[in-house]
């Protein structure tokens, strides 16, 4: 007689595993500038093509160009990044802190950490080699960058002034000399020293000092 086996009650039958789930079109644009990023650091921006940063991502070039359209607008891509993360960390949690130089500190830390990096080093060192031969890259880096940064961080100032924390004239002028005091000198002592860059306690060691400095001479 032919025994039949039955499945045990409550039992699905095994699947196959199919196809997997399919990456969506933002975390791959995320890898997509991360190895962009890398590579406009390591091998300059003539010598960076569409289709190395596709192989280095693990994309297809066809992917590539359908979620980025030139090179010149994978640079901006790249530069702004990390700009989009500085201004949320400013509006979400320097601009939610009742005590004021606390705040500062906490926005002067997330600009260097942001500025104070090798690969954004790098990029600069990058720029100023190639800009004579690609200018739209300096003035892509000025804008996009460099008066970005000073615009969130003046933003912030003037609505500390608003609430009658601290008294300026010029809320951009104000923000440009507090980024440099914080970074340019640890800037220059890296890219032309070729010291180490600065590690958390020492940034958060400076930009104490910086933002103590500052509000002595701002305070209303």
């Amino acid at each position: 007689m032919a025994i039949t086996k039955t499945r045990a009650s409550g039992t699905e039958p095994r699947r196959g595993r199919g196809r997997p789930q399919a990456r969506s079109d933002d975390d791959t644009r995320a890898l997509i500038v991360a190895a962009a990023r890398k590579d406009f650091a390591s091998s300059g921006y003539a010598a960076t093509g569409m289709e190395s940063v596709a192989k280095s991502a693990g994309v297809s070039t066809k992917t590539l160009y359908r979620l980025i359209p030139n090179k010149a607008a994978l640079f901006e891509a790249v530069i702004t990044e990390g700009l989009d993360r500085f201004a949320a960390r400013i509006r979400l949690r320097a601009c939610d802190n009742d005590d004021l130089e606390a705040g500062l500190r906490e926005a002067l830390i997330a600009y260097g950490e942001l500025i104070l990096d090798h690969t954004v080093l790098a990029t600069q060192r990058m720029i100023l080699s190639e800009s004579d031969t690609f200018p739209e890259i300096a003035e892509t880096f000025y804008n996009k960058a460099i008066k970005r940064t000073e615009s969130t961080l003046a933003n912030w100032l003037k609505a500390q002034a608003d609430r009658g924390l601290i008294k300026i004239e010029n809320a951009a002028e104000a923000a440009g000399m507090l980024l440099g005091m914080l970074a340019f000198q640890p800037q220059r002592a890296v890219m032309f020293g070729h010291t180490p860059l600065l590690g958390a306690d020492e940034l958060a060691h400076r930009a104490r000092i910086v933002a103590g400095l500052f509000l002595k001479g701002c305070a209303r």
